[in-house]
């Protein structure tokens, strides 16, 4: 009994037999007791003959008379709505084809007055009269009341809707971890590889639940393995870069210094922006956040920005307001953005705008210049993608500066927006929040 119990229990498949067993059970259940329901009402229906008839008995025959006016006894038959049976030995008459009472079986239960008695065949009162030799058989016909019967069958067909509801509800708790399943893979493919499945099922839907997290814990391991060798070399490459500048203070004034030097400037760049990534991704390294009048702050690192052949416009609101967040980070991503659009801007007009919203404040960067191709605005955010596959370096960057921009924008809670157009340029808009609540601070 244990094992069968414990099997039960263990086997999702095992416990959807056994409902839907159950379940068919129980129909047959209710449409047999409904049948033999409206049985039973019909039976109560015919079992015993009014006392009118038996009062009325002589008159009735005498009314038919002897011999019997058969067109008088199919009248009476239908008025009466009994059925009337007349045997003789030279004929045999029925008002109607009913045949349910074998009424020449029919055994004697009780004398009436005169020549009428009653017999029963099957529960049922048959009168019978003898006389001048004819033998009259008079018994209610087979009466259904459809009122009642369709009560009984709305019953058993809401018991049987009942049942039904049970048992979907029952199955649909069997099967609710497959909800939590699908909400949980839907948090782990959008980057939560912490998040975790609970359930304390022990059948196939459990096992189910502790592979896929199991796999998360996989996933997040192997991403913390990557991104702790990814720092170490990062790290280590910081020394020979640094006595590769040492060496070329030594060298002579030339083209071959000055190519050198740029290249080592784009290893060390390169080399930041995986660390600056890397320490954003990790979950446990803090902002350094201070209050800063925001627009102010923008207006300045938009103006920091020299080299660039066309014209920067900044556009600020009329009065300022202070923000939470991470100057450094800021900088840093304003300078990234900036950067893109002096880049591919053709030396066309830049604007740089700065508003406050009822629960945001938003930087937009809008140039007019090469813009992107909408294949590529879905992966323009990713690690080391490029919508330039060429890698030319008047192009410039190996794919991190929209990444690190949207990690900063993240970090703070809020998120980056670009819609671009080919050969009508870029629109970048960074929403962070006015207000950060305390439960969006990483610790």
């Amino acid at each position: 009994m244990i094992p069968l119990v414990s099997q039960v229990r263990r086997s999702l498949f095992v416990r959807l037999l056994l409902i839907f067993g159950i379940t068919v059970i129980l129909i047959f259940a209710i449409i047999y007791v409904s049948l033999q329901q409206l049985n039973q009402i019909n039976n109560n229906q015919i079992v015993e003959i009014p006392d009118f008839f038996v009062r009325n008995i002589e008159s009735i025959i005498d009314d038919i008379g002897t011999p019997p006016d058969l067109e008088r006894a199919a009248l009476l038959a239908q008025d009466l709505d009994w059925t009337i049976r007349i045997e003789h030995p030279d004929m045999v008459w029925r008002s109607d084809n009913d045949y349910r009472l074998a009424v020449e079986l029919s055994e004697f239960d009780r004398a009436l007055s005169g020549d009428a008695e009653i017999r029963r065949w099957n529960d049922e009162d048959i009168i019978v009269v003898n006389r001048d030799a004819y033998q009259f058989f008079m018994h209610q016909r087979s009466l259904i009341s459809n009122d009642f019967s369709y009560v009984i069958l709305y019953f058993g067909l809401a018991i049987a809707a009942i049942v039904l509801f049970l048992n979907y509800f029952t199955v649909n708790r069997l099967l609710a971890p497959v909800r939590l399943l699908k909400e949980g893979a839907e948090k782990i493919q959008k980057g939560d590889l912490s998040y975790r499945v609970y359930t304390q099922r022990q059948d196939e839907l459990g096992e189910l639940t502790k592979s896929v997290n199991l796999m998360a814990d996989s996933l997040q391991s192997m991403l913390e393995a990557k991104r702790q060798l990814l720092m170490a070399i990062s790290h280590e490459l910081r020394t020979p870069i640094t006595r590769a500048k040492l060496q070329l203070e030594f060298m002579d004034d030339g083209s071959i210094k000055d190519n050198l030097n740029d290249d080592i400037k784009e290893i060390d760049l390169l080399i930041s922006d995986l660390l600056e990534a890397e320490r954003l991704n990790n979950q446990h390294s803090a902002l350094v956040e201070e209050p800063v009048e925001f627009s102010s702050f923008i207006e300045s690192v938009v103006f920091g920005v020299i080299g660039y052949e066309g014209t920067i416009t900044f556009q600020g609101p009329d009065s300022d307001e202070e923000v939470t967040l991470d100057k450094l980070r800021i900088r840093l991503l304003v300078t990234n953005l900036l950067n893109n659009a002096i880049r591919h801007g053709q030396g066309k007009p830049i604007n740089v705008k700065v508003e406050f919203m009822t629960d945001t404040c938003t930087i937009e960067i809008i140039d007019q210049g090469e813009g992107i191709a909408a294949e590529h605005l879905d992966k323009i955010t990713e690690p080391f993608y490029r919508a330039d596959s060429a890698r030319q370096r008047n192009t410039g960057g190996y794919g991190l500066g929209l990444y690190l921009c949207k990690l900063i924008s993240e970090a703070h809670g809020g998120k980056i927006e670009i819609e671009s157009e080919l050969g009508k340029g870029t629109h970048i808009t960074v929403s962070i929040p006015r207000h950060r609540s305390d439960s969006n601070n990483k610790s």
